[in-house]
């Protein structure tokens, strides 16, 4: 049986360890300092909770980093110590929305303790029967992940060093997440000056597939904006060497972060950029 461990217990590493589980594999997880709703999910997904950080890893061959982007610098410096002490070390697979150059500086934190570091991204949803995420995976020591395959998982090992695989997760997101900030844009600025209407006749008529993507987008969007915040800064960082790509992904970072705030409102009033872009998609 394989042995996989897992943090954390969000909705995407939560749906990854239950496919890992139904397909035979022994998941564990840490709940130590997690929410009720994170420890629930757990339960679902039929994750064994450890007791620490050894309990964890011992014995484990695959550990799966599964955070929001602005954690996993912070995890892998807090599992260096403990894999250090193993003599069997699980490869140290970190699947989060980071950029390349975060990617090697995870793999850095990682490499004196001896483990295996792999690069990954995750392309798609949570797995749910019948579907599985695209996880790319680079990197020297990537081609022993490919077994994943064997466990449920759509697991691609990509031709690539460390920052291959985090590259193609920041270029996917940054055209797919990018055009549903610049649409949420123009489609508030055609709110104010009082064209929204005429603006979606328009696209009804000239670009209906885009239209129908932003009606099934933007509102899908709300609820995540806060956490595409700092992965717009990945991925602004990730374009470093060109600032004004960089810039506009700084900019869309913002925007989300503008959203968020408009999504966490209690009571939204007219002007309300939500409730805004549901009056012009006809919400």
């Amino acid at each position: 049986m394989a042995v996989f461990a897992i943090i954390a217990q969000g909705i995407m590493g939560a749906g990854v360890g239950g496919r890992l589980h139904e397909s035979g594999a022994e998941v564990r997880t840490l709940l130590s300092g997690r929410s009720q709703a994170s420890a629930q999910r757990a339960k679902a997904a039929g994750m064994t909770p450890a007791a620490d950080e050894r309990q964890l890893l011992a014995g484990a061959d695959f550990f799966l980093s599964i955070l929001p982007p602005g954690e996993a610098e912070a995890l892998a410096h807090r599992l260096a110590q403990p894999l250090a002490a193993l003599d069997k070390k699980p490869a140290y697979i970190d699947c989060n929305a980071v950029s390349p150059q975060t990617a090697m500086r995870i793999g850095d934190i990682i490499a004196p303790s001896g483990a295996d570091f792999v690069d990954a991204g995750i392309i798609g949803g949570p797995p749910r029967p019948g579907y599985s995420p695209t996880i790319y995976a680079s990197g020297p020591t990537a081609s022993q992940t490919a077994v994943l395959r064997d466990w449920g998982i759509d697991w691609r090992v990509i031709d690539g060093p460390v920052g291959a695989a985090s590259g193609l997760k920041m270029s996917y997101a940054g055209i797919t997440k990018g055009t549903t900030a610049i649409a949420s844009a123009m489609m508030l600025g055609a709110a104010r000056f009082g064209c929204a209407e005429a603006l979606i006749a328009e696209l009804s008529e000239s670009q209906p597939g885009l239209l129908g993507q932003f009606r099934n987008s933007i509102p899908r969007m709300y609820d995540k904006a806060y956490r595409w915040v700092a992965e717009m800064e990945e991925i602004s960082d990730f374009l470093e060497q060109n600032p004004p790509s960089r810039d506009i992904y700084d900019a869309i970072s913002r925007l989300y972060g503008y959203l968020a705030e408009a999504e966490a409102e209690a009571e939204r009033g007219p002007q309300n950029a939500v409730r805004t872009l549901d009056r012009v998609l006809g919400r």
